[in-house]
């Protein structure tokens, strides 16, 4: 069957290297008069030292209140100012800040990046770190501690990776960890990782190259380079259950509204082929209404409200990938394992029908052309290329990359990472205390 995909796009790219090491890049696009700035930093919370957790997810707090030429708070509320939507987020591998505005505040929007970055620790006192790391605090209670399945990702982390491991610990971090940094600590942090040799800058919209180039010369050029820190270590790690010890199992007791079973699987790193065969292969398992997971257990045998699966692509030598699914009342949590590893084991002995693997693809398709199509998300791909992959032209053959995975790399890459006896187990149980 022919894919129907489209082999390649040509959005344009142009890219330069300051002479402190800063990678920029731009891609015009004149379609508005709006433009994109997004920084990735070569950050995040693998980098973190064990005893100093939650280091660059505080960061993304802390930039925001203030450098050398701005009050604190005043980086938002000036770029609000002038139009724009403004966020930053932090993730295993980087820490990444993005602004979307008229074209004629791209100045701004540059100058006030430039300054935190050259010149933050001018204005980082302890009232501030005090107030940010209350800020973090107050923000796991919200979104980890009390809400239901707030802390799956915590331990669905934890039960596939050893606690050493750089992704052995979630962005979040330890709490106890922030409460014992020191504001030496918090400084000496910023100073080892944001540089602007450790950075992309993507400017993308209504700006042509030779004026972007210009401009982020001008207000990042005088920001000093300085040494970069070792990287972590990024050893692929084999997949679960593959020695002598059995899977990884764990149960939870919590205040859940339904009782609920998720596997995990440590996958090889996004960077490699096989991550595309495997990838493909999740979105059969549970990516939709058409996923088998959504067919067989909440419209077929009806044991589930909910269920889905996903693979999260990371650089240090592994990624990981889930499954889960939310029992109906009445189903037990075991009838409802077994019933998912059940569509695993039939996933992975049989692999996806054609009509299944087109279906992904197409899927793929979809999410990757409307992405790019907005200069926000098409900033933050070319950031992410550029700092994650080396590459930020393979936005643009992604693609093909994908259109050319076929069902004997699935299998392939299945009969090694894929498979019930290659996974760990999480059961949530209600709480009806």
């Amino acid at each position: 069957m022919d894919s129907g995909l489209s082999s390649s796009l040509a959005y344009p790219i142009e890219q330069l290297t300051l002479d402190n090491g800063l990678r920029v890049i731009s891609s015009p696009d004149h379609v508005t008069p709006s433009v994109a700035v997004n920084l990735w930093y070569d950050v995040g919370s693998r980098h973190e030292e064990p005893g100093h957790t939650g280091f660059a997810h505080l960061f993304e707090h802390v930039m925001f209140q203030g450098s050398a030429h701005v009050g604190s708070g005043q980086h938002i509320a000036l770029m609000q100012a002038a139009g724009a939507a403004v966020n930053a987020t932090t993730w295993f591998d980087r820490t990444n800040y993005f602004e979307t505005l008229p074209t004629g505040g791209l100045d701004l929007a540059l100058w006030l990046e430039a300054d935190r970055l050259g010149s933050l620790l001018d204005a980082l006192t302890q009232e501030n770190l005090d107030n940010q790391r209350e800020v973090v605090k107050e923000e796991k209670r919200q979104r980890y501690d009390n809400v239901p399945y707030g802390d799956v990702m915590e331990r669905l982390v934890a039960l596939t990776f050893p606690p050493e491991h750089p992704y052995g610990h979630t962005t979040i971090g330890s709490m106890d960890d922030l409460d014992a940094a020191t504001l030496e600590d918090v400084r000496a942090f910023f100073s080892r990782y944001y540089l602007p040799n450790n950075a992309v800058l993507s400017i993308v919209g209504d700006v042509e190259p030779a004026e972007a180039f210009t401009k982020a010369a001008t207000y990042f050029g005088p920001v000093p380079d300085g040494p970069l820190p070792d990287p972590p270590a990024a050893t692929p790690m084999p997949p679960l259950g593959s020695d002598a010890d059995p899977p990884p199992r764990a149960e939870t007791a919590a205040r859940v509204p339904a009782e609920a079973v998720y596997v995990s699987w440590r996958l090889p790193a996004r960077n490699v082929p096989e991550f595309d065969a495997l990838d493909l292969a999740f979105s059969t398992l549970g990516n939709g209404q058409t996923s088998r997971l959504h067919k067989s257990l909440i419209r077929g045998a009806e044991l589930a409200e909910s269920a889905s699966a996903t693979s999260m692509g990371l650089i240090g030598g592994n990624s990981f990938g889930f499954a889960f699914a939310r029992a109906r009342d009445g189903v037990s949590p075991e009838r409802l394992e077994q019933a998912l590893l059940d569509e695993v084991a039939r996933l992975a002995e049989e692999g996806p029908t054609e009509i299944e693997l087109h279906r992904a693809k197409a899927q793929y398709e979809r999410h990757w052309l409307h992405e790019l199509a907005r200069i926000d998300s098409r900033a933050d791909a070319l950031g992410e290329h550029a700092t994650l992959l080396g590459d930020p032209n393979t936005i643009n053959t992604r693609l093909a990359e994908i259109t050319a995975v076929d069902q004997g790399h699935i299998a392939a890459a299945m009969g090694r990472w894929f498979g019930a006896e290659l996974s760990a187990t999480l059961i949530y149980r209600k709480d009806e205390q």
